[in-house]
């Protein structure tokens, strides 16, 4: 059994898929399994997989029903310990990522690093945090091409999602932490790099996020949102004005008269009010 199945889904993206297989194969570190789960391109993508063959463990070219649906298949066939799923286009930080790295892949169900991010050819490192909380995944989402997944941890939570065309991985993950508790590690190193031309990050996912919370957590969201909106405010230029000036002694003296002046008018309509009566 392998310690790690590297996966890549591919759809008609021949370039990316070049960039993807030639980062995984420039890896000093290669005991890892490398599987490839095309969905019957046809734009030469199936004839460069079968010139790499040598370097695949597994890899099929035939139509599925959307890019969870490859995951899944994915799932399924991989003998690694742990999941990475590195899509076409996206790559390896560098060439000795995995070899720095691959030891800390042990006990935990997610080890997460951190992930570069390309847009127009601006890059940025974006960081989660070590302690995660439901707010870090309300809006966003763990870095799944940065992510190495305990496959059993699929057999607790469930396989992804196919009625979700952009949040099945959020909702996976969103569910391992926070409905069954699963354990995680962060680790302080870039692992791959993302570009922002994706499925993903091309649409509204707002939707099927709502959908994911309500059926999951629709006990306490509104609660939360109105936390959210609470916090919103906390962090407005007036509030913070409000607390500056509260430091100061004339900024006590004028609190101190605002909640007099409201106690005295408070206790004067309760006098006129028992005075009616």
């Amino acid at each position: 059994m392998f310690k790690l199945s590297v996966i890549t889904i591919n759809y008609n993206n021949l370039g990316g898929l070049i960039t993807t297989i030639s980062s995984v194969k420039r890896q000093t570190w290669q005991e890892f399994e490398y599987i490839i789960i095309d969905g019957g391109s046809t734009d030469g993508s199936k004839e460069y997989i079968e010139k790499e063959d040598e370097y695949l463990n597994y890899w099929v070219s035939e139509k599925d029903s959307g890019i969870y649906n490859a995951m899944n298949k994915a799932i399924n066939v991989a003998k690694g310990e742990y999941l990475l799923f590195l899509n076409s286009g996206d790559h390896l930080f560098n060439d000795i990522v995995l070899e720095q790295n691959h030891a800390s892949i042990i006990e935990k169900d997610l080890i997460y690093f951190n992930l570069q991010m390309v847009r127009n050819g601006i890059s940025r490192i974006t960081k989660s945090p070590a302690e995660l909380s439901f707010s870090d995944l309300y809006t966003t989402s763990l870095p799944h091409p940065a992510t190495f997944i305990k496959k059993e941890l699929f057999n607790k939570v469930g396989m992804y999602d196919e009625s979700l065309r952009i949040v099945s991985d959020w909702k996976f993950f969103t569910l391992a932490l926070f409905k069954f508790n699963c354990s995680y590690l962060k680790i302080e190193d870039t692992l791959s790099t993302f570009y922002l031309d994706g499925l993903s990050t091309l649409e509204d996912n707002s939707y099927e996020r709502e959908l994911v919370m309500k059926q999951y957590f629709n006990r306490f969201i509104t609660d939360y949102e109105l936390l959210i909106e609470s916090k919103k405010y906390l962090n407005t230029n007036r509030f913070k004005m409000l607390i500056e000036i509260e430091k100061s002694v004339f900024g006590q003296k004028l609190v101190s008269l605002i909640f007099r002046i409201f106690i005295f008018f408070l206790n004067k309509n309760r006098i006129k009010e028992n005075f009616i009566i």
